[in-house]
């Protein structure tokens, strides 16, 4: 339910602060029938798969037990309404994997909920699973669920009506930050190593409170209790990195973050993550996630700032949504 409201939110609020019907969308279910979500509330819809109106994104949202909602007729159902001209294909949570099951992310960039990312990898070796918060492929979208749906559908507006219309959407529902399709899923640590290594948790857990000034190898296995070789072995067998890269990967998912909700400077952020110069910082930044933290920042400027998306973008009908 969290992830069907926060993508259907985004769009009333776009209407409603726009004061046009910017966006419109009809809700479907395979039969036409009353569906329970796993909280109780039930939803009724519009139409059946099959009475699709002239819709230019349909959304497939998935909760729980996504395997035993899979048919047949909603397999032939999305297949023939994937053959639609003009039509873009998304998935809310573990909707992907309904889409993946479907045959319709083939070859395609896809994310979904981290309790899910690896059985889809296993049994779809052909889709490109990524653990990013939503990913848009060409015409296929996904998000991860919760409320990365409202980070993916702020990001649908913006494309459409520009950066303001996005900013005072989030300010409604008082969004702290716009996060973008470059932000990961957290997966919780004991999912990615198991319950059952006790020492790899205790090290990662000394790494993460000791961002600002970063003990050395030799430290944390001393402190772990166990030699640095054991250690080394331990992080590539579970984590697949060494050591040195986890824990340079951890301090700039931090700089990041700070990058990103704090007007700190560079300099200040790269001391609070452990580096020794800025421009140690920024090299480390960018073979990480591809830009520089200084054009990361005016990314962001730009996207809260002044920019519009040219005339007549703004009198563009909505895309219609149906989950």
């Amino acid at each position: 339910m969290i992830a069907f409201s926060s993508a259907l939110e985004p769009l009333r609020m776009a209407n409603r602060d726009s004061g046009k019907p910017l966006y419109r969308w009809s809700l479907y279910t395979t039969d036409g029938l009353a569906e329970r979500a796993s909280n109780g509330l039930e939803i009724t819809p519009d139409a059946s798969l099959e009475n699709t109106g002239d819709v230019s994104i349909l959304f497939v949202c998935g909760g729980t037990d996504i395997a035993e909602a899979w048919s047949r007729s909603l397999q032939q159902g999305l297949r023939r309404i994937a053959k639609r001209k003009n039509i873009r294909l998304g998935a809310l949570c573990t909707g992907s994997y309904l889409l993946a099951r479907a045959g319709l992310l083939d070859g395609y960039r896809c994310t979904i909920h981290w309790e899910n990312i690896a059985s889809l990898r296993e049994e779809f070796p052909a889709v490109r699973v990524s653990d990013d918060l939503f990913v848009f492929d060409r015409e296929r979208i996904s998000c991860a669920g919760g409320q990365s749906a409202m980070d993916m559908m702020l990001q649908l507006i913006h494309e459409r009506h520009g950066s303001k219309l996005v900013t005072r959407i989030s300010e409604q529902f008082m969004c702290e930050r716009i996060r973008s399709s470059d932000d990961r899923q957290r997966v919780p640590l004991h999912l990615a190593i198991g319950s059952n290594q006790p020492k790899l948790t205790e090290a990662v857990t000394l790494m993460e409170a000791n961002i600002e000034e970063p003990i050395s190898l030799d430290e944390l296995s001393n402190y772990v209790g166990i030699s640095r070789r054991q250690l080394e072995r331990l992080f590539q067998k579970h984590l697949n990195c060494v050591p040195t890269r986890y824990y340079l990967n951890l301090r700039l998912q931090r700089a990041r973050l700070l990058l990103l909700q704090t007007s700190k400077s560079i300099v200040d952020i790269a001391l609070a993550c452990g580096f020794i110069s800025a421009p140690h910082f920024s090299k480390c930044y960018r073979d990480l996630f591809g830009i520089p933290p200084r054009e990361e920042r005016r990314k962001l400027q730009t996207r809260n700032g002044d920019d519009e998306p040219g005339a007549g973008a703004a009198d563009d009908t909505a895309h219609s949504a149906g989950g």
